[in-house]
Formats: C-alpha cells, structure tokens, sequence
C-alpha cells in the first residue's frame, strides 16, 4: 500500500472516530454528498447519490421536499447525453452515473424512502450555473444545517463555505478531488464537515 493510501486512510478513520451524529441524510446537488459518506463509512440515507441538478431544480425541490419527494420519477431523453435523465414534475435530475433508467429508477425509489427529515444537511455548490440570485434563495431555504460551496468568500452568505483555488474561475471545480499531489485531504475538507454533522444531534 502506498503511503498515501496509509495517511487517507488514517484520516479518514479519525473522522468517524469523531462522528457521533450517524443517522443523519445528507442531500447534496452533486457527487460530494457520495464522497463524503463514503469516506465516513456511511449508508446512503438519500437518493440523491451519484447525480446532479442544476441550482433552481435542486432548490425548487428543497423548498417543497414532500411533494416532490411523492412524485413517481419518469425520464426524458436530450441530444448528446447518454445517461438517464430523470423527472420530477418540473424537476430534472442528471444521473450521470448510473448504467440505465431501470438501476436510477430503483435505487431513488430505495433511498427517498430513507430519507431523515429530522436530520437533515444539505449541501450544494455554485457551479452548474449558479447564479448570486440562486445563492441568496438557497440562504433563505428553511434548514438549519445547510451549507454552499462556493469560488469566492460571499460574507452576506452565512452558509458560504469558499473553497481556496478557484477565484479566477466563475464556480468551484471538482471539490472532491485532493488538493494537489501531496495532500491526503480533498478540497472540500477545508470545511468540518465532522463537527457540522454533530451540530445536528
């Protein structure tokens, strides 16, 4: 095993040592919802996992969950994507990483039924044409636990978490990936993401 796999793996175990809140769900817009859980050692109490939405479809959802969570997801096809493209009433949810409509399909119908809505964090980040508009409607969202990626430091933004090296950039890259060659942290770890968790308990 490389070093770097001794260190991550060290790390990472130190996080869930501290983890004291497990049962939380954790409804991310993107694929760092995923890496975060995974990295925890957590099941996946939501469906959104190994997907995304674009800003307003993703905040559209949070601002109504239980009727969009009721609706039986269906599927649409666009031009030049070749994976599944659900819907939800006016909601559209980019399964990017999944093989077929039929595994998208039965995998939300699994996690939404797990789904903790006394426990619940939400985590978006403002790429995927987020706009200064969208950021100050997701500030307004009612949940307590909620946090947005973002570029630049947005001070206004109390759930602004800025991520260090994309300020020449009009959104957040990749947050899950390390930080550069020698770091076992990913991007995103300049945040507690640990410490929010067991804020909720």
């Amino acid at each position: 095993m490389k070093l770097f796999e001794i260190l991550r793996n060290i790390y990472k175990m130190y996080n869930r040592s501290r983890l004291k809140n497990k049962d939380f769900s954790l409804i991310a817009s993107n694929c760092n919802g995923m890496f975060i859980l995974k990295d925890l050692n957590l099941p996946y109490r939501s469906p959104f996992v190994n997907l995304w939405l674009y800003p307003k479809d993703f905040i559209k959802f949070l601002k109504n969950i239980d009727f969009y969570s009721d609706l039986e997801l269906k599927f649409l096809k666009k031009e030049n994507i070749n994976y599944p493209i659900g819907l939800l009433g006016d909601i559209e949810i980019y399964f990017q990483h999944f093989s077929s409509e039929q595994e998208a399909f039965k995998k939300w119908n699994k996690r939404i039924k797990r789904i903790n809505k006394e426990n619940l964090f939400i985590l978006m980040t403002d790429r995927d044409g987020c706009t200064d508009e969208d950021l100050l409607d997701f500030e307004c969202l009612p949940y307590k636990n909620k946090k947005v990626l973002t570029h630049i430091p947005h001070d206004e933004i109390s759930s602004a978490v800025y991520i260090p090296s994309w300020e020449k950039e009009d959104n957040v890259g990749m947050c899950y990936e390390y930080k550069n060659n020698h770091s076992i942290k990913r991007r995103y770890e300049v945040f507690d993401f640990v410490k929010w968790f067991n804020r909720g308990r």
